[in-house]
């Protein structure tokens, strides 16, 4: 327990020695998890749309004119036993036409010069959530438009493929972004353990020489960096929060995104809490890579 203490007492004291190379450290290590912070925010609010936005697609199955009675039950059947359907509803053509008229109460006198009612019946079918996705839709599409009696079958198929593409595009680039900026983490919180090492050599060159063990000396300066790392994205959480809420305020007040702010959501706490370990475990990994450069960390 002794020990310990010491070795954090250390830790702290190195801190406080290096004030300005250490609050630069933050600062900067700050700003690149801030930037890795805006992809993953993107992201994960393009995905919280897509998957809001998926609940609410509904694809229609017409059924073809000429169709009988029993057939249609027949269709109903088969759509009811699809275990990728979670429910469905029935649309008849007088429906169709009363839905149509109440809708487009303007455009009701084109319908009256045909004489008849062109609208097909249909079977309004939403599907279950682990079917929602573009491909999954497209399959099941195949899959009804081979049952006998259906006339069609369609979805607003190009929207759910463009948007599944932007957040498999947006997943991408937070990926590629992320490895880079955690490099250049890693790299800052190097160098500023590194400046430390050497302006404190002497010490470190005494300690061994009275027979401190090579852990001892290297613990100090892993803790230093597991928490310049740490307090780095805290205070990129910081920045990003105040930023957020920046950006809901104003997207709030813009009266053409009306509601979209409710939309928005910020990290949960449990995705907070993994990105501050993160940033714990790149500064270890900073100091480990700056001892490994240095005399002792390679004793």
């Amino acid at each position: 327990m002794r020990r310990l203490l010491y070795l954090l007492r250390e830790a702290v004291a190195n801190v406080l020695t290096n004030r300005t190379t250490t609050v630069v450290a933050v600062a900067t290590t700050a700003f690149t998890f801030a930037c890795v912070g805006v992809f993953l925010l993107l992201y994960v609010n393009l995905k919280t749309m897509a998957v809001s936005l998926e609940q609410d697609i509904q694809v229609m199955v017409y059924v073809q004119e000429d169709v009988p009675e029993s057939a249609r039950g027949e269709i109903e059947l088969q759509l009811h036993a699809d275990r990728a359907v979670r429910s469905l509803t029935y649309v008849s053509k007088e429906r169709a036409l009363a839905d149509f008229q109440s809708q487009f109460p303007s455009e009701s006198r084109l319908l009256q010069g045909l004489g008849q009612n062109p609208l097909p019946a249909s079977f309004v079918v939403t599907l279950a959530p682990d079917s929602r996705s573009a491909e999954a839709m497209r399959r099941w599409a195949t899959r009804a438009q081979l049952i006998p009696g259906v006339g069609q079958v369609q979805y607003n198929q190009e929207w759910v493929e463009a948007l599944a593409g932007i957040v498999r595009y947006i997943e991408v680039a937070a990926i590629i972004v992320g490895v880079i900026l955690s490099a250049a983490s890693v790299t800052i919180i190097a160098n500023t353990i590194r400046l430390a090492l050497y302006s404190r050599r002497e010490e470190i060159e005494i300690l061994s020489l009275i027979g401190a063990s090579t852990t001892f000396i290297r613990v100090p300066y892993l803790l230093e960096g597991a928490a310049l790392g740490l307090c780095g994205s805290a205070l990129s959480l910081v920045i990003l929060k105040a930023g957020f809420e920046l950006f809901r305020h104003e997207i709030h007040s813009a009266t053409r995104f009306l509601g979209v702010d409710a939309l928005l959501t910020f990290f949960s706490f449990d995705m907070c809490a993994v990105l501050m370990l993160v940033g714990l475990f790149l500064g270890c990994a900073g100091s480990f890579l700056s001892l490994l450069h240095f005399g002792e960390g390679r004793a």
